[in-house]
């Protein structure tokens, strides 16, 4: 069985679906809600290292446009700053398996880790 964590919101329409296409493949995975308990520093930085700052964060978020954050310009340093700051800054949701991981839906790559042998 695939060894498969979804970090999301429970009010996330997008962590909700990432939830129900494991489950209807009956596919087990752990899940935090970034509301009861934040992104792990280290954590965040592997989605980071894989998928680089920029795409990790909402650009079409309303805690984005509430931050004013579209008229600043921010380095990689200062985006991880304010993601581990405000998780609802956070594109969701990310999923990691293994050392793969992808940030918002993305069924064609969850589908192609569940094939037998299929990391991508």
């Amino acid at each position: 069985m695939p060894d498969i964590h979804v970090f999301g919101r429970a009010d996330s329409a997008a962590t909700r679906a990432a939830l129900r296409f494991f489950r209807e493949r009956r596919v087990a995975v752990h899940s935090s809600d970034l509301r009861k308990r934040p992104i792990a520093a280290g954590e965040l930085q592997r989605f980071v290292q894989k998928l680089g700052a920029a795409t990790l964060i909402d650009v079409e978020g309303r805690a984005y446009r509430e931050q004013g954050l579209a008229y600043l310009r921010l380095d990689e340093a200062g985006i991880v700053a304010r993601l581990l700051a405000d998780a609802s800054l956070l594109r969701l949701p990310l999923v990691r398996y293994g050392n793969s991981v992808t940030v918002g839906p993305d069924e064609a790559t969850w589908t192609g880790w569940l094939k037998p042998g299929g990391r991508s």
